[in-house]
């Protein structure tokens, strides 16, 4: 996360250095693109007032509008007054010029320099989905599972598509720049968060289509529990969450009165919300996809197999007995293929309600399998997948400190289960057990909620940060 950090932070010192060169070489010289055609005179026709402190050339007629060069000697503001031939005066144009001499204008909002920074807001933008995207793919091993990881695959796809937003602006900007102002551009950029949300709308679709239909069919598998319409719930979350984006962003609330701008930057907090949510949702799907269908490299010296309940005779469930049937494969391979011998660790302690530990009843399950007692060492007391990692690391560290180790586990439950190993200090590969397909996504779901609980804190102020940035500059872009 910190190597990311700094990429994107010296590629912005890099474009905001270039802007500040590419700045200095334009002398100070603005080009204002003013509409012609109606009431309004064209280029041949108007006369242009300038107050003092102000030098304007003659004006370019073009189709539809004229430029104008504007170079200002001093700050303060400035006024201009367009003419007709008549004298009759038809517009006023009004800009501010700044300390260093930076026109800003007020009719527009274009500044100095303006094309130059939806230029390098493109590249920034573009840029950031590589490095991230880039990031996510060298992740490898143990550092895979880690929420630098989830942040890289959800918020890459969101660079990637402010950055063919930038480009779209600055296409039209310079094809058309009296018919698409700079305040065009502004309006568009508070609206990246909606556009994201229309972009990817039927990805939103279809994942809370095949949620309620899984959920659905998992209810007729099982009873009812909130834990099992989780699904459900997240499908018409996510749905509901897009159509109010929708209604909220087609109000007519066009102008700079109060009532628009409170309702352009509520939709704009509103926005970067569900997009924050949204990008850790599609990076946690990505990533758990990847850690479900990885197969680790043989050679290990130790398998960790995850427990969970079992029945009251000791036998063990399906979910169960796929991971310890996943583990038996992956050991009987590897010693196959390489004549190494790994150690089978159950992990898990006694519940409440049950009977013997957890690593007791699989353990019995292995030799049941035809795996030898030498090659199996309990881990009986954990009662959570993070006790899972550490007590089973100390088990290891006692005997091989620099062993090589894989950890079994249900393919939905894999991602969270390697981010506990790294916070536990246990650098170890994840393997998956299938399961039902209308159980997984469910499952998923609790693992995504998870996920963002273990980091509930951190993800606030994250969330806070960002919704307060687009909050201000919702605010700043609407006057």
């Amino acid at each position: 996360m910190n190597q990311m950090a700094k990429q994107i932070g010296i590629l912005a010192a890099i474009l905001i250095v270039s802007c500040l060169i590419c700045r200095f070489f334009m002398n100070n010289t603005y080009t204002a693109y003013i509409p012609t055609g109606g009431d309004r005179p064209d280029a041949g026709e108007a006369e242009l007032r300038p107050e003092s402190g102000l030098e304007i050339d003659r004006p370019e007629a073009h189709d539809g509008y004229m430029t104008v060069h504007v170079k200002p000697d001093g700050p303060g503001a400035t006024f201009v007054e367009l003419r007709d031939e008549e004298g009759r005066l038809v517009e006023v144009e009004e800009y501010h010029v700044g300390q260093f001499l930076t026109v800003y204008d007020r009719n527009t909002g274009g500044f100095t320099g303006d094309t130059m920074i939806l230029i390098m807001i493109t590249v920034f933008s573009v840029m950031v989905a590589v490095i991230m995207f880039s990031f996510y793919m060298r992740r490898e091993g143990p550092d895979f599972y880690s929420y630098s990881t989830i942040y890289a695959a959800g918020f890459s796809l969101f660079a990637m598509l402010t950055g063919l937003l930038g480009a779209y602006m600055t296409v039209r900007h310079l094809l058309t720049p009296a018919g698409f102002a700079m305040r065009d551009a502004y309006r568009l950029i508070t609206m990246a968060g909606y556009f994201f949300i229309i972009a990817t709308l039927p990805l939103i679709f279809a994942f809370s289509v095949w949620l309620a239909v899984s959920n659905i069919a998992l209810l007729r598998h099982e009873r009812y529990r909130l834990q099992n319409v989780l699904g459900l719930i997240a499908a018409f979350a996510m749905l509901g969450g897009a159509f109010l984006a929708v209604l909220l962003f087609r109000g007519d609330y066009s102008g700079m009165n109060p009532r628009a701008i409170v309702h352009e930057t509520a939709a704009s907090v509103y926005a970067t919300v569900y997009v924050y949510f949204e990008c850790m949702l599609f990076g946690a799907v990505i990533c758990g996809l990847r850690a479900a269908r990885h197969v680790p490299s043989f050679g290990r010296d130790f398998i960790i197999i995850l427990g969970c309940s079992f029945r009251k005779d000791g036998t063990l469930p399906p979910l169960l007995r796929g991971r310890a049937d996943r583990a038996c494969e992956f050991w009987l391979e590897q010693k196959e293929q390489t004549g190494k011998e790994a150690v089978l660790i159950p992990s898990g302690g006694q519940g409440k309600n049950e009977s013997m530990p957890e690593a007791e009843a699989i353990s019995r399950y292995l030799l049941s399998r035809g795996v030898p007692e030498g090659a199996i060492m309990k881990e009986d007391r954990s009662r959570n997948t993070y006790e899972n990692m550490a007590f089973s690391k100390k088990l290891i560290e006692g005997i091989m400190p620099d062993a090589k180790t894989v950890f079994v586990t249900t393919n939905y439950h894999v991602f969270r289960s390697g981010v506990w190993a790294n916070l536990a200090g246990l650098a170890a590969e994840g393997a998956g057990s299938p399961t039902k397909w209308w159980f997984w996504p469910n499952a998923f779901m609790r693992e995504c909620a998870g996920l963002l609980r273990n980091r509930i804190r951190q993800e606030a102020v994250m969330l806070v940060l960002q919704t307060a940035f687009f909050a201000v500059m919702a605010i700043l872009l609407a006057w």
